[in-house]
């Protein structure tokens, strides 16, 4: 379709323009010698007239739309993009202490490392935390990238020759002092203004692309906004951008679901318990380990096989009936008869427990696995550990051994050890004797001291999971050893670790990625059962 007409002064840049539809890109050299002395054209002019030939001039008041290829909408595992092609992403301090992969997340787009950048992480390498870990693992790839630069390191260095393949942009330094102009009223000094002034003499330099900086900290993507300059949160941490979309582990069907699914059905009976082969479009949607329930509780069942549309179902066992307790305790609804099912199963090896305060993780959790060490002799003892993050301000360093130190984070255990010791009524000796007992099961644990451990035959809990990283997250479930069950407990709501979010935690992480694992199983608690004044408060406040 030929160009529309456009101004007298512009024939010259049109007349080429018509010339070079009909060329090849072959033919780009002799093109060039179409140019004119009144109206010359840049080369840069000529390789987008043939690359887009019906783009209008710059000058044309009309406007040329061009469609938008699935490639140009994709979307970055470390941004959410605004405009099309290739970015300049500028890396904040807190994005590579947080994630030392950051730096191959951001796929075709390049990264630049501010020199103010490398000293913040200079004055962070120190220490046994997981900050400093994480700074001397940047440090590390950073040496290593180095390493393939050849010495030209201001031409940028190819993120994929570390064996990312993912990563095909170039990481480049800021190798020489780069003047931008700022309010008078931020102080100069500050690193953060520094980075900022970088964004800001990049976004200058770099007309033809986007210069979009990412950064963990809220105030600094704020402040970067107020001075016109693009800037986005980290993303590629996170496992799910909406956690209402999080795997629950149990799935309710519909009223009909015999009528639908019980034309081609099997039963049978074996060890106990009562087993269906169903056939129907909603086993599509099922996963391995998923519990299944009608709503008035008539059929609840777990997904224990799937072959096509074929699925293996097995009834659960009603821990809501007083023959079936464990260790005294009945299951007070559904969620926890589902919970005791994967706990009690000594087929599944990894348990994830999600709810909000009062859905009673912890106590049906230490009930299944006193049960499982002290009457099945299954497990040789128990270890219960814990994030030791402060919801307030630190008490400062506590005296005694590991397990003393420990103590004042164990409340929560304290508590339901005390609920389940005092089920069975008996003398206060029989008591005393019964609670030394579990107690020289039971060992407490801190997480600081986990790296290099194995453990054989334990039941391992561990509680207020939400506030690990994925990294601290894949390094306690790998100390599994043979025979040992790992249960993890957490309230992805009341999250208290800098910089983690309900989407990027590692329970999240976990529950995510374990989904459909034949051996792992999930479900999320919804009803508190503590109290009537606890629930009103849960909804309320």
């Amino acid at each position: 379709m030929p160009l529309p007409p456009l101004p007298t002064q512009m024939g010259s840049i049109l007349k080429d323009s018509e010339l070079l539809e009909k060329a090849s890109v072959k033919d780009i050299p002799e093109a060039k010698a179409v140019k004119t002395k009144k109206a010359p054209v840049a080369e840069k002019t000529i390789k987008e007239s043939v690359a887009k030939p019906k783009v209008k001039a710059a000058k044309t008041p009309v406007k040329a739309t061009a469609p938008i290829t699935k490639e140009e909408t994709k979307k970055s595992k470390g941004y959410r993009a605004k405009t099309h092609g290739k970015k300049l992403f500028v890396l904040d301090t807190n994005v590579l202490m947080h994630d030392p992969m950051s730096l191959f997340q951001f796929e075709e787009h390049d990264v630049f490392l501010p020199m103010m950048t490398l000293e913040e992480l200079d004055g962070h390498k120190k220490g046994m935390s997981d900050v400093s870990r994480n700074a001397r693992q940047v440090s590390r790839y950073l040496d290593q990238l180095l390493g393939h630069s050849e010495g030209e390191i201001t031409k940028g260095i190819e993120l994929n020759v570390l064996g990312h393949t993912e990563a095909s942009g170039k990481l480049f330094f800021q190798t020489h002092t780069l003047d931008a102009e700022l309010p008078q009223g931020l102080p100069q000094g500050k690193a953060d203004n520094q980075i900022l002034a970088v964004v800001q003499a990049l976004q200058n330099r770099e007309k033809d692309r986007s210069v979009v900086l990412v950064s963990k900290d809220i105030n600094m993507r704020i402040k970067a906004t107020a001075l016109g300059l693009a800037a986005e949160d980290y993303f590629s941490d996170k496992t799910l951008d909406d956690t209402d979309m999080l795997y629950s582990g149990r799935m309710e069907l519909p009223e009909d679901f015999w009528d639908t699914h019980g034309k081609k059905m099997q039963s049978w009976k074996e060890d106990g318990r009562t087993w269906y082969k169903v056939t129907g479009p909603l086993v599509r949607e099922w996963f391995t380990n998923l519990f299944v329930y009608l709503p008035d509780n008539s059929f609840m069942a777990q997904v224990k096989k799937i072959e096509g549309k074929t699925a293996t179902l097995c009834v659960v066992r009603d821990y809501m009936q007083g023959k079936h307790t464990v260790w005294g305790i009945s299951a007070r609804n559904r969620e926890q008869c589902f919970a005791l099912d994967l706990l009690m199963n000594p087929d599944i090896d990894f348990v994830t427990l999600l709810g909000q305060a009062g859905t009673g993780k912890t106590l049906i959790t230490l009930a299944a696995a006193l049960t499982q060490t002290l009457d099945m002799r299954r497990f040789s003892e128990i270890i219960f550990t814990r994030a030791t993050v402060s919801v307030g301000e630190e008490i400062g360093f506590l005296p005694g051994t590991e397990e003393e130190k420990m103590l004042p984070w164990m409340g929560a255990l304290e508590d339901n050890l005390e609920v389940l010791n005092n089920i069975d009524a008996g003398s206060d000796w029989s008591r005393h004797a019964a609670n030394d007992l579990i107690r020289s099961r039971i060992k407490v644990k801190s997480m600081s001291f986990m790296r290099g451990r194995t453990f054989l035959n334990k039941f391992v809990i561990i509680d207020e999971a939400q506030n690990l990283s994925p990294k601290q997250m894949k390094t306690l479930i790998t100390r599994a050893g043979p025979g040992t069950k790992i249960v993890c407990l957490g309230n992805i709501a009341q999250i208290d670790t800098p910089y983690l979010t309900e989407g990027s935690s590692g329970l999240t992480y976990v529950v995510d990625r374990f989904k459909g694992w034949e051996h792992a199983g999930h479900v999320t608690l919804q009803r508190g059962e503590r109290s009537r004044l606890a629930d009103f408060a849960s909804e309320s406040l």
